[in-house]
């Protein structure tokens, strides 16, 4: 088992200064999704998806499994315990994010 990444504020903050990323974590937060599903909930082309998928994983927010041909994004562990139990507010200490609250 490969260890568990620890969240990094920076990483979290410049991965998420992006609305498309904003908008795909939002996706994340209700349950973990294959990337052509979070295409069709976005409107947003495979590889646009991809990309900001990328980003978010490499800033260790998201965690991925494989199922044959398809991928499978979920949020990180390190990242759901920085989110309020009862809304979609991601608490930093120094800022929060309310994806409850973003633009569609």
């Amino acid at each position: 088992m490969p260890a568990r990444k620890s969240f990094d504020c920076l990483s979290a903050m410049k991965a998420l200064g992006e609305p498309t990323r904003l908008r795909l974590v939002r996706q994340l937060i209700v349950g973990a999704k294959p990337v052509t599903e979070l295409c069709e909930a976005l409107r947003v082309t495979p590889y646009n998806v991809s990309k900001h998928l990328r980003v978010l994983k490499e800033a260790g927010l998201l965690e991925v499994e494989k199922q044959g041909q398809q991928r499978i994004y979920a949020l990180a562990a390190s990242f759901r315990e920085k989110l309020s139990r009862k809304s979609m507010t991601l608490d930093l200490g120094c800022c929060q994010f309310h994806f409850d609250k973003l633009p569609e």
